[in-house]
């Protein structure tokens, strides 16, 4: 089945990421990574927002705090409070290494899983990065998964014990036994189209991963089984990330780039950057937040 989104915000993102619903707020957040900027929409009243930061934001996560934001900023974590536009360092993120931040989320226990994109200073990206988690007790671990040069679609099954995961271009959606300890490591689905790539995901209630496809202009359900039932064609050949939002989780947003199309492709492409909705026919779950609380100097903030 094929359906179409359609344009939610026109609001010319050079690399729109990170949709993210919060449902206290009723509101939406995403990231233009290469703006450094946090956006924030409210769909009730279609009231916008947006906030500048110190580096490119690559992921993000809610917190059970309330009021607080943990950032996957280029070089580092840290907790930022919108509200106060205050920003607390947690931890750089391999300092040593020509990599940023990118994609991340929180997993059903409430820590946040994120992984890393390289940057070299030329030639192709190199699978040097990695993915990591930060526990609540604000320590960082490595995660014992393949290397990578583009993370990306990672994303947890309702029941917590899968988690899914990608190196956009390999254009393999891989998949784990996620807990504690992870442990088999298998391929999902591949992208048999080799002008697109996977990019950011999210899983529905009945367990199905709803992907973006970067090139291709679409998302994708795709069963636990890993067979695709649902196409959603989106007016833009770069979607980045799908996030289920709305009162009963049932809308789907969707953000996506202008980065790297020329201008004919521009013009063909006028809402390219834009972020979109979808009736998905499906409902999604609450997103999880980060449980770690964050230090007590910036709790009194």
């Amino acid at each position: 089945m094929n359906l179409r989104a359609a344009v939610a915000m026109q609001v010319h993102n050079t690399l729109g990421e990170g949709v993210t619903w919060c449902d206290r707020g009723q509101v939406l957040y995403w990231t233009d990574i290469h703006a450094s900027t946090l956006w924030r929409y409210r769909p009730h009243d279609g009231a916008l927002h947006q906030w500048s930061l110190p580096e490119r934001l690559g992921s993000f996560a809610l917190c059970e705090a309330d009021g607080w934001l943990l950032l996957g900023l280029a070089s580092r974590l840290a907790f930022f409070h919108p509200s106060t536009h205050t920003l607390v360092a947690v931890t750089d993120v391999e300092a040593d290494l020509p990599t940023r931040i990118n994609d991340g989320a929180c997993d059903r226990q409430g820590r946040f899983v994120f992984g890393t994109l390289h940057e070299p200073a030329s030639g192709p990206k190199q699978a040097v990065g990695g993915f990591y988690r930060l526990n609540h007790d604000l320590s960082l671990e490595r995660l014992p998964l393949p290397g990578v040069a583009i993370s990306n679609s990672i994303a947890f099954s309702p029941d917590g014990g899968s988690m899914y995961f990608c190196d956009s271009p390999s254009r393999i959606i891989q998949c784990c036994d996620y807990g504690d300890q992870l442990s088999n490591v298998r391929s999902f689905v591949t992208l048999d189209d080799a002008r697109g790539e996977p990019d950011g995901s999210a899983v529905d209630r009945d367990g199905g991963l709803w992907n973006a496809q970067w090139g291709l202009g679409r998302v994708v359900r795709y069963t636990p089984t890993g067979q695709l039932d649902r196409i959603i064609d989106v007016p833009a050949s770069q979607p980045t990330k799908p996030a289920f939002g709305g009162t009963d989780y049932s809308t789907l947003y969707i953000t996506s780039a202008r980065d790297g199309l020329d201008e004919a492709a521009l013009a063909s492409q006028p809402y390219a950057g834009a972020l979109f909705v979808a009736d998905a026919g499906f409902r999604g779950l609450p997103e999880p937040r980060f449980a770690g609380p964050p230090p007590h100097v910036i709790a009194a903030a």
